[in-house]
């Protein structure tokens, strides 16, 4: 009942991250506006064929060969990206025919997607990029199908523990942070057991990695935390793997070591469970999961439980998933993009507040 992201914006964001140069919307110049313009801050280029009232009717090839064109000139690009909206798609637009008459020099993928693709997931955008990416030579077929197992497991998820259960979720913005922080460093400093669980997605990860450059042994030098982190840069599209190594090292150069690693971003929707198996073997007083914590199965967990989400409609969830606090992270998409550094967090903030660094 309540707004969901679109097919088109994944599609966006897919394309992103296979290092597409330029993507160019086939529709009206207020189509995907945000996230369009969010993702000039990674350096892509996202354009619109500014369809009109008279294109609905008549069509508008020839204004995406246009763009095209313009595109190849302004831009030299190597990768272009063409992505349907409900109003090309709807109109049945033959986007193959106008890329084909461009013939501009880069690779182009062709993607049809809009607003109502399948039963309106947001996960279908980017499974349309995929098999368009994989039809192209772009990516190995073998990696197109692993990439849409995962997205279609992300969708079950989302629809069984996330905010897509199908009734209205008032937002929440959870529990205030400053108490739950407190709570942390007083079980730390007594000397309890406690994991930092990242169970994070795309470029959000820089954000919810935060807490785990938080330098807890100024608390209580004889305790230390144990890391697990979805954080393999064997895995996934180029951007995806990047993210990890950039993380990675940054963790590194601040002497920060990750004693287990559950996989590689783009898995979350399996890696909750692969940490699940780590904490139960190991039985931990208290948990952080940040990222998409709903993907772990915490009432498989018998301890005190934190969880750190970007989405006030998954507070609520959450909770009744079993997490005995949840935190929450505004805006995680808008303070990620463009980086290749950790990025300070609001909770990771409470924390070095409270310890005075």
């Amino acid at each position: 009942m309540h707004p969901r992201p679109s097919p088109i914006a994944a599609s966006l964001y897919t394309l992103r991250d296979m290092n597409a140069d330029v993507i160019i919307l086939h529709g009206p110049h207020g189509c995907c506006f945000r996230t369009g313009r969010l993702l000039e801050n990674d350096g892509v280029r996202v354009v619109t064929t500014a369809m009109s009232e008279n294109d609905f009717i008549f069509g508008a090839s020839g204004k995406l060969e246009e763009t095209l064109h313009k595109v190849d000139e302004m831009f030299s690009p190597k990768l272009v990206g063409v992505v349907g909206t409900c109003v090309s798609m709807i109109i049945g637009e033959d986007m193959k025919e106008a890329v084909k008459n461009a013939n501009i020099n880069a690779k182009v993928l062709i993607v049809e997607s809009h607003g109502g693709l399948g039963e309106g997931d947001n996960t279908e955008g980017a499974i349309a990029v995929l098999n368009a990416a994989s039809n192209e030579g772009v990516i190995p077929i073998i990696e197109m199908e692993r990439q849409n197992k995962m997205l279609q497991l992300a969708t079950e998820i989302e629809k069984t523990r996330g905010m897509a259960q199908g009734g209205y979720i008032k937002p929440s913005y959870g529990d205030n942070k400053v108490k739950v922080a407190k709570i942390l460093l007083e079980s730390y400093e007594n000397g309890d057991k406690i994991a930092l669980v990242l169970n994070a997605k795309k470029e959000t990860s820089y954000l919810f990695s935060d807490i785990l450059k938080i330098p807890f042994e100024k608390v209580n030098p004889n305790n230390k935390v144990t890391i697990i982190a979805n954080l393999d840069e064997r895995v996934g599209l180029p951007r995806i793997r990047q993210h990890a190594v950039n993380i990675k090292n940054e963790l590194s150069e601040n002497g920060i070591i990750i004693d287990e690693l559950t996989g590689g971003l783009d898995e979350y929707p399996i890696t909750g469970k692969v940490a699940v198996k780590i904490l139960n073997q190991n039985k931990f007083d208290m948990i952080v999961v940040a990222g998409v914590p709903h993907a772990l199965p915490i009432e498989e967990v018998e301890t005190i439980s934190i969880a750190v989400t970007d989405g006030p409609r998954l507070v609520e969830p959450l909770k009744k998933l079993g997490y005995t606090y949840v935190v929450t992270e505004l805006d995680a998409h808008a303070k990620t993009l463009g980086t290749d550094r950790i990025v300070p967090s609001d909770f990771g903030d409470s924390l070095k507040g409270l310890m005075d660094i």
